[in-house]
């Protein structure tokens, strides 16, 4: 039997096989970038309505005074943000957190995180006129599936902030952030 002798063989030049390669990389790569959506979610602000809540508490007259617990006066805002959220992906979007972020005159910030579906309760409790405002809540482990569009209430609570304070605020941004995506952020108006 003869013996192999790789000599005989005829070479190829490899330069075609690469040149199908490549492109078949490239017209994998065009697909991939035409068919993902370039965004996470569309995000629109509906509504924004506020309530001012000015609480004054004084010592009972004619009853125990207890030392120590002098009178108080406490403001609050509350900022009610109806959102419009569509889910952009070809999987669901659930939300993880909610925070605001408000901008003073004198430029201080505050930053605060949503009211959570127990603690809205307890607003409504209080302050019945918030309710009155109020819609069904977008909160957090809220499940948008793909395509479809979710929309409600985020509640916001900036202590010691007054209706003053939110009219002439520099500016106030709304961020939510989902499990397992990048978060979006808006301008409330």
């Amino acid at each position: 039997m003869p013996e192999f002798n790789a000599g005989l063989i005829p070479s190829r030049s490899p330069l075609p096989a690469i040149l199908i390669a490549a492109g078949v990389l490239v017209a994998i790569a065009a697909a991939v970038l035409y068919f993902n959506p370039r965004k996470t979610a569309d995000l629109s602000i509906t509504r924004v309505q506020t309530y001012t809540a000015h609480t004054e508490t004084k010592p009972y007259k004619g009853g125990i005074h207890i030392i120590g617990a002098p009178a108080r006066i406490e403001d609050d805002l509350y900022v009610l943000v109806n959102v419009k959220l569509t889910d952009k992906l070809r999987l669901p979007l659930f939300i993880k957190d909610e925070t605001a972020v408000l901008t003073a005159p004198d430029h201080s910030i505050t930053e605060v995180s949503a009211l959570q579906r127990d603690e809205i309760t307890n607003v409504y409790a209080s302050f019945p006129a918030v309710q009155a405002l109020a819609s069904a809540a977008l909160s957090r482990d809220t499940q948008t599936a793909p395509g479809q569009t979710s929309e409600g209430l985020i509640l916001l609570h900036f202590p010691g902030a007054t209706d003053k304070d939110w009219t002439t605020r520099k500016s106030c941004t709304l961020t939510i952030q989902f499990f397992h995506q990048a978060p979006e952020t808006l301008t409330v108006p």
